[in-house]
């Protein structure tokens, strides 16, 4: 069971928690008892460049275009729902566990 994630119409819905200006960019592990995942990027959070960077990161992360996803809660906040269109859980959950922070 991966409390972050859940299927959607077309993809997966992405829980996240974003840690704007950080040093690195990256999947920091887990937040909240793994209720989100956590993801540190350098991005400040004004004017929507946090949210922009998070897009350009997971787009990056799961090799899907930009377009395929978005954010559905969160726009204003660390808390963030993300839908990713055009991947399943299971290719989610690989890439996710793949990452040095959560391997183990």
């Amino acid at each position: 069971m991966t409390p972050f994630l859940q299927p959607s119409t077309d993809g997966v819905l992405l829980r996240v928690y974003v840690q704007p200006k950080a040093s690195r960019e990256g999947i920091a592990g887990y937040h909240g008892d793994a209720l989100t995942l956590k993801i540190r990027l350098k991005a400040p959070p004004v004017e929507g460049e946090a949210n922009a960077a998070c897009i350009r990161f997971l787009a990056s992360l799961f090799g899907l275009p930009q377009t395929n996803l978005s954010i559905k809660t969160g726009h204003k906040s660390r808390l963030k729902l993300i839908e990713m269109e055009g991947v399943s859980i299971e290719e989610v959950k690989k890439v996710i566990a793949a990452q040095p922070a959560l391997s183990s």
